[in-house]
Order: structure tokens, then C-alpha cells, then sequence
């Protein structure tokens, strides 16, 4: 038989190829006897990241509180109407109207249709809280305080002079920017800064607005003819006049297109209608009138006392002066 020859690497690879067939064939009668099982693959553990966030610090700013300036109301002067009237209406004093449109001092000037801004007081914001007290905050918090309500006829210095205070600390613990109040507003006294006086404090007595004055003479509706130069308005009051208090009386000719008014401040329970209302034309002119209590609560820069009201106005009465016509 003729020899054959392999080298040395292809021998190599022929046993390898033999063996692996081998282990093959074994491997297949073992599985099918069920001697061999394949193995279960186990699942690699799933890393999961936790990320952390840090919140970023944000500042709240602080607040400024700012106050709100209201505007002065408009009002429009109709027939009859007198700087008393329209302050009573709404209770502000007669010197804020005059100042505010630069009217003269005794308000003589009104007429029908005219436009007048009524003031308006602005508030003062209260300071923002804070977790510490101020000293001026500690200070307010050791005073005593009485709370007050306005009534008709009240004014701060009438408040202040009953409670012996200073209108300045009413003011400045009320936040108040001006000398008016009006009915219904809430104040706070403050009682630890009462005027030293002669005596023991008194209980304070507030004086309620007086009644409204009843108008006596002349008749309503009564006419005065030929030469009567002098006319004498009369009336009777409810109840006395306290200190700093007087009599407005305002004669107004409502004619038309006159626009003739005078205010007379007396103490009587009368007062003479005063020359210059005299009709020049010797035409009858319609006359009208009445009378509230007003009380002085300081002077202006001439020296002049500033009024408000301090109690109700009378009802209106009308008289007739007609220097041409016959008596």
C-alpha cells in the first residue's frame, strides 16, 4: 500500500476536527436522554442614578409701602349754596375749601356753576411688620389708648381739647395728614400724652352738635317796600353757645344773575342785613337765609378766625326787599 504522508500542523488540525465531532456526538445522545440542560442565563443587576437636586436660594425683596394720594372730589356750586353749607356736607372745614381754590377769606365770591375741589384726606401707610419692635413701636405699644368715634359736629381740636391731648399726637397716632374728620371715623386717644393741667384729669365730656336754630322774624316770604334801609333777621337758639362759638348767618340775593351773598358772624340771636345787599335797581329782589352754629378752631395767616360748623343748619326762609315799591 503507498504510504501517505501528513505534516505535523494538518495532522494537528485533523484531530482537533476529530474531536470536536466527537464531543458533538456525545453531546447530542446526552440532550436527547436529558442528561444535559442548558443553563438559565441570570440577568445583570440594572444600575439605577438617584440625582439630588439643591434648590437655589431666592430672596424675597422686601416691601415698600407706598401711599395712594386720593384726588379732590369736584363739586359744582348750585343755587343757595355757601361755603358752610358745602363743608357741613362734607365735613371738611370751610379754611381747606378757601385754600384749595384760592376763594377770598370770607367765601363771598361763589357763583351758579362754579367748579370747587373738595379736599380729600390722603392716608399714611402703615409701616411693613416686623419680628422686632422698633423703640418708637415699643413706645406706642406702653401707651394707653382710648378708642374714639367721630360724631356730627366733632372737629380734632374739639377731640383734642376735650381729652387734654395735643392735636398733634392724635394726628400722629392716627396716621392723619390733615385737620379733618368726618362722622364715623375711628380714632385711637392717646391717653399717656395728656396735657399736665392745674387739677385731676376730668372725664371728657365731648359737647354734642347743637339743634339747629329756629328762624323767627321776618315772616317767610315778607316783603319790605319803599324806604326800609334797615332789616333785622331774628332767631332763637336751642341752646347756648359754648367758648369759641358764634352765629353764621348767610343772606344770599337768589335773584337772577345777582349773585349777591354775605355771611355775618355774631354772637346775637339777631343780626341787620347788611346795606350792600340793597337792590340798586329798585326791582324786587328775593332774599334768602338761615343760621348755623360754627365754632373757631384757629386763625388764619391775616389773623382771621377759621370756622367750622358745630351743629345743624336752620331751614331756609325767603323775604322780598323792593326799594321802589310802594309801602
Amino acid at each position: 500500500m503507498p504510504a501517505v504522508t501528513l505534516s505535523l500542523p494538518i495532522a494537528i488540525g485533523l484531530v482537533i476536527l476529530l474531536l470536536a465531532i466527537g464531543a458533538g456526538a456525545v453531546f447530542g445522545v446526552l440532550r436527547g436522554t436529558g442528561r444535559v440542560v442548558e443553563p438559565t442565563p441570570t440577568p445583570s443587576p440594572t444600575v439605577t442614578v438617584t440625582i439630588t437636586v439643591t434648590p437655589t436660594l431666592t430672596l424675597t425683596p422686601t416691601l415698600v409701602p407706598t401711599a395712594t394720594p386720593l384726588p379732590p372730589l369736584e363739586y359744582t356750586v348750585k343755587a343757595n349754596d355757601s361755603c358752610i353749607s358745602i363743608a357741613y356736607f362734607y365735613n371738611v372745614s370751610v379754611n381747606s375749601i378757601i385754600t384749595l381754590n384760592n376763594l377770598d377769606t370770607n367765601c363771598t365770591t361763589l357763583k351758579v356753576g362754579q367748579k370747587l375741589l373738595i379736599p380729600q384726606p390722603t392716608a399714611t401707610p402703615s409701616p411693613m411688620p416686623s419680628s422686632t419692635l422698633s423703640q418708637a413701636q415699643a413706645t406706642d405699644s406702653a401707651c394707653q389708648k382710648y378708642d374714639y368715634t367721630v360724631k356730627d359736629g366733632d372737629t380734632l381740636s374739639s377731640i383734642a381739647a376735650n381729652f387734654s391731648v395735643s392735636v398733634t399726637s392724635i394726628k400722629t397716632y392716627n396716621s392723619l395728614v390733615s385737620d379733618n374728620v368726618y362722622t364715623g371715623q375711628k380714632l385711637k386717644i392717646p391717653l399717656c400724652e395728656r396735657l399736665p393741667t392745674a387739677g385731676p384729669t376730668p372725664t371728657p365730656t365731648l359737647p354734642p352738635p347743637h339743634p339747629a336754630p329756629d328762624l323767627l322774624q321776618p315772616a317767610d316770604g315778607f316783603v319790605f317796600r319803599g324806604s326800609s334801609d334797615v332789616i333785622s333777621l331774628q332767631w332763637a337758639a336751642n341752646e347756648p353757645l359754648r367758648e369759641k362759638e358764634s352765629y353764621a348767618v348767610t343772606i344770599e340775593d337768589v335773584t337772577s344773575g345777582s349773585g349777591n351773598r354775605q355771611v355775618i358772624y355774631t354772637t346775637a340771636n339777631n343780626a341787620t342785613v347788611p346795606a350792600i345787599l340793597r337792590p340798586v335797581d329798585n326791582q324786587p329782589h328775593n332774599l334768602r337765609w338761615s343760621v348755623v352754629v360754627v365754632r373757631s378752631t384757629g386763625t388764619t395767616a391775616d389773623g382771621e378766625p377759621i370756622w367750622e360748623p358745630a351743629g345743624a343748619v336752620s331751614i331756609f326762609r325767603y323775604f322780598i326787599w323792593w326799594p321802589g315799591g310802594a309801602p
